[in-house]
């Protein structure tokens, strides 16, 4: 008989909840996971993003944290992006009320008045980046003293983006007792060190393959003029459905969303100079299946954990490998299947032949050819229509006869080039 949730330990009343969102059955990772965090161990967890790792430290940590009084928070969690954070904190959110804990996110692209406001009047679980929890930490707004469990999800990924010193610093801040989970795709590295450095006789579990596996996908490397990828893109997401397009820029997703719209296809874009409010209503208008795709720059490519999506498009090339397993991984979860199709034009072969290797795929370079493509049941969503642009306004009479009255001056001095009055004659 497979385990449930109240054999792991879970109280009754997360169970209750969780029956109501339609969860019944704990995942691999949850099965692995809970039962020595419930037990306070410190962990070590290699998983895949999209495995089910939030409800895995998120129940054992709602469980055995205390109340906290007004900015002295009781447990930590700590994300790579701001997308990650305010989904975890959105999962946790109706657990936590179940105990009547207050869950809040930190994170960068939000006045800080609002974040010292809800921290002031008591938040238990703080989920934040680590940049802005170190700004709020240096003004004064909270204290990390009373934290008694750190969870670092997505730590790979945070050592990609440079923030192993900032995580460093605020785990010293942390209470020297607490316990520490941690969760990343992989374990070497900057990672292994800071396992070796911050965690006590950590338990160490390992969920799933060690890299993103690329045999559950369908690769494809369609060779290109750069002219021709808004038209190839359109129609690829008409083919599949819901898709992520990747750019390499902010400027290049901005423009490739504006094409899109153009060929007829509903998108939402994302990337990091929209400030929070707008990333939210991105995110908000692909995950309720308002728009058909996605257009983002790689700092969506981990914190992005979305049900259903059929297709990854690498319209500009990823750096490396590495990247190209971040990328490609939005698909193909759960036992799915995935299309991804990267855009490639001649110059761009050999740097996407070293990709190839990197990753251990090995796919002919080919012109596009859409009947190759898997079959999916697509519903098109068209997009919003455009309001035309308005009309420049009429210039005021006045200057309108101004105008006139310097064109006809103008036309005389044409007409009289060249005239010459006779001798004696005078012209007025």
């Amino acid at each position: 008989m497979d385990a449930s949730f109240s054999d792991l330990g879970i109280d009754p009343g997360l169970v209750q909840t969780l029956e109501k969102q339609g969860i019944t059955a704990p995942f691999e990772v949850q099965l692995e996971a809970i039962p020595d965090v419930m037990l306070g161990h410190d962990i070590c967890c290699r998983a895949p993003t999209g495995s089910g790792k939030t409800l895995a430290f998120g129940l054992p940590l709602i469980s055995r944290t205390p109340r906290a009084d007004p900015e002295f928070p009781t447990a930590l969690i700590l994300s790579p992006t701001r997308e990650l954070a305010e989904q975890i904190c959105s999962v946790l959110t109706p657990l936590a009320a179940t105990f009547d804990l207050e869950v809040m996110a930190i994170y960068g692209g939000v006045p800080y008045g609002r974040q010292r406001k809800a921290l002031s009047r008591g938040t238990d679980i703080v989920v934040a980046c680590p940049g802005r929890l170190l700004d709020l930490l240096d003004n004064g707004a909270l204290s990390l003293e009373d934290v008694g469990m750190v969870v670092l999800d997505e730590a790979d990924r945070m050592a990609d983006m440079g923030f192993m010193e900032p995580v460093c610093d605020i785990l010293d801040r942390c209470a020297p007792n607490r316990q520490t989970v941690l969760f990343s795709a992989t374990l070497d590295d900057e990672v292994g060190d800071l396992v070796d450095n911050y965690l006590h006789e950590p338990v160490t579990i390992e969920v799933g393959p060690k890299e993103v596996s690329m045999e559950s996908m369908e690769h494809f490397f369609w060779l290109m003029k750069s002219s021709m990828k808004p038209g190839i893109a359109s129609e690829a997401i008409r083919k599949c459905g819901r898709t992520v397009v990747f750019c390499r820029t902010r400027r290049g997703v901005d423009r490739v969303g504006d094409e899109l719209v153009d060929e007829g296809i509903s998108v939402a874009t994302l990337h990091g100079g929209l400030d929070q409010r707008k990333r939210d209503r991105a995110m908000a208008k692909f995950v309720e299946g308002r728009c058909m795709a996605l257009i983002a720059t790689d700092v969506a490519a981990r914190g992005i954990d979305v049900e259903g999506i059929n297709c990854i498009i690498h319209y500009d090339p990823p750096e490396n490998g590495k990247a190209y397993k971040h990328r490609s991984g939005r698909t193909a979860r759960a036992g799915s299947s995935g299309t991804v199709i990267s855009f490639v034009q001649n110059p761009q072969r050999k740097m996407c032949n070293a990709i190839q290797k990197e990753v251990g795929i090995f796919v002919k370079f080919s012109p596009p050819d859409f009947n190759n493509l898997p079959k999916y049941d697509v519903q098109y969503i068209p997009p919003p229509r455009r309001k035309d642009k308005p009309r420049k306004p009429k210039r005021d009479a006045k200057r309108s006869r101004f105008h006139n009255k310097s064109s006809r001056r103008q036309d005389d001095r044409r007409s009289n080039r060249g005239y010459k009055p006779r001798r004696g004659s005078s012209r007025r």
